[in-house]
């Protein structure tokens, strides 16, 4: 994938298809998504959406998030509490991330970015392979096999594959 050296006003600035990621001055393009990818996306971004005020969260799509200055992420999805400040990008850690994989994410620069999120202070970081009935969640650097969503320090929980239901 190309890379671009640009400051972080102008990244902020830009505006392309698909977002580019921002890593220390560096523009880092993101994988195209297929099919697989954009049914899992709608597919969380719908289920979350359909219990957004029971829960209290917004169901969000590629959202720039500032992971640690001059350094922004995009995750698939991101779960923000509805009493988290509104911003033009996120500067405090969203409840959960997800990051679906496309057939161009090389695997280094995805553990590269799931370890940004846990620096910032995510607890709830998922892994999907539209390709698998495999679902993983990322912690402390390890993806783990995992079929329910939880969020840390909640009762909350959910089966994915309600939501994976819903890409069939």
């Amino acid at each position: 994938m190309a890379t671009t050296v640009i400051s972080v006003e102008d990244y902020l600035r830009t505006t392309s298809e698909p977002d580019h990621e921002f890593v220390h001055g560096v523009l880092k393009e993101r994988a195209e998504p297929e099919w697989d990818h954009a049914a899992w996306q709608s597919a969380l971004v719908g289920w979350f959406r359909d219990h957004q005020h029971e829960w209290g969260i917004f169901a969000l799509p590629e959202l720039r998030i500032q992971v640690e200055t001059g350094h922004y992420r995009i995750p698939d999805v991101a779960i923000v509490s509805r009493q988290a400040p509104r911003e033009a990008y996120l500067t405090h850690a969203p409840l959960a991330v997800f990051e679906i994989l496309s057939p161009g994410d090389p695997m280094p620069d995805l553990f590269e970015k799931l370890a940004a999120y846990e620096a910032m202070g995510i607890q709830a970081i998922w892994v999907i392979d539209p390709t698998k009935p495999v679902h993983r969640r990322y912690v402390q650097g390890k993806l783990t096999e995992a079929s329910v969503f939880e969020l840390p320090g909640t009762d909350f929980s959910v089966p994915i594959s309600e939501i994976a239901n819903l890409v069939e």
